[in-house]
């Protein structure tokens, strides 16, 4: 079991696609420990509790000392994986670096080209700003780390210049697309993310691109982890700000089939979206089709993608970059034909 944990909305960048700005009625909101202390009891076997929100750095390095202290006390086996734009730790660095540097803790960070990422002033979160930070990484804490980059219709020129900016830092990227939640009103169609992930694949860039090994991983049949998975609720589980308790992060930022936090504390378990027909497939044909695993791995996109209408042209488009994914990976398969089930 892996937790996802939000300690807070606040942040202090202004991203125009950030998907976590709906969590909570009141922003001061911060997530009581206990929860966090209940469920490593319910799950001792807990491996990662992934931290993002907001910027977990808004928290005091405190907050997650006390985490790391009910570990050590209870000989729980997890580690914790911040994800943060790392521009307070670049601002104050004596305040993080001992947190940083505990054998628990890594450090996962964001950069993406374009105007979408804003700092607090509204200014662009630039290229020499994330080269910034990244060093600062190296210097004080010993390693860069890796980081992810959301794309949508505003930057998704920039893709493979992402990928080659991880080579260059010797890192590997996750190049995301963007989903329908938050500030994002429309998720960036999933067809046009395979499309660029083919790219990477054919600049020979994949090695520095999570993502795209993940794509040819699971279209092999091997197992794979979010957003590929389709078992987000046997082994992962997410809390927000003010305890509200679901499965996968991406319904939680939608409010969306939320969980009985004390029934599952109290041994119980629930599977809300295996549960939800609607969620299984984007089509009836899809279960026939080579691209299933990767056209359906996520049940937020497939979420998104039929509340938006994209179904059709999303899959239409996966019929014709089909045959390069199945070459790519040395697959005799032939594609189903595209059928119109909108008709």
């Amino acid at each position: 079991m892996d937790l996802i944990i939000k300690p807070t909305e606040l942040c202090n960048f202004k991203c125009t696609f950030c998907s976590s700005t709906k969590l909570v009625e009141d922003k001061a909101s911060k997530l009581d420990l206990m929860k966090i202390f209940q469920f490593l009891d319910r799950y001792p076997e807990t491996n990662t509790i992934i931290v993002n929100g907001g910027d977990p750095l808004m928290m005091n390095p405190k907050y997650y000392w006390e985490i790391i202290n009910y570990l050590d006390e209870n000989d729980y086996p997890a580690s914790l994986s911040l994800t943060t734009n790392l521009w307070p730790f670049y601002k104050n660095p004596d305040k993080w670096i001992p947190l940083f540097k505990n054998k628990r803790v890594g450090v996962c960070t964001s950069f993406q080209y374009g105007e979408g990422r804003l700092k607090g002033d509204y200014s662009v979160f630039t290229e020499q700003d994330f080269t910034m930070c990244s060093d600062y990484m190296l210097y004080y804490v010993g390693y860069r780390p890796e980081f992810i980059a959301v794309i949508t219709e505003e930057n998704e020129w920039s893709v493979i210049k992402t990928v080659e900016l991880a080579k260059e830092m010797d890192v590997v990227c996750k190049v995301n697309y963007a989903m329908a939640s938050g500030e994002q009103d429309a998720p960036y169609r999933l067809s046009k993310i395979y499309e660029h992930y083919i790219k990477i694949w054919e600049a020979g860039l994949a090695p520095w691109e999570h993502n795209t090994q993940q794509m040819m991983k699971r279209i092999r049949g091997e197992q794979t982890i979010c957003p590929l998975t389709r078992t987000c609720d046997s082994n992962i589980r997410t809390i927000q700000p003010e305890g509200d308790y679901y499965s996968c992060g991406a319904f939680g930022d939608d409010k969306d089939k939320a969980i009985d936090f004390d029934f599952e504390m109290k041994g119980g378990f629930v599977t809300p979206l295996a549960n939800s027909p609607e969620l299984n497939s984007l089509k009836m044909g899809c279960y026939s089709c080579p691209m299933f695993s990767i056209c359906n791995g996520c049940k937020k996109t497939i979420k998104d993608l039929k509340e938006h209408d994209m179904v059709e042209d999303h899959c239409y488009h996966m019929k014709q970059l089909g045959p390069k994914i199945l070459e790519a990976n040395g697959l005799d398969m032939q594609m189903t034909p595209y059928v119109n089930e909108s008709i």
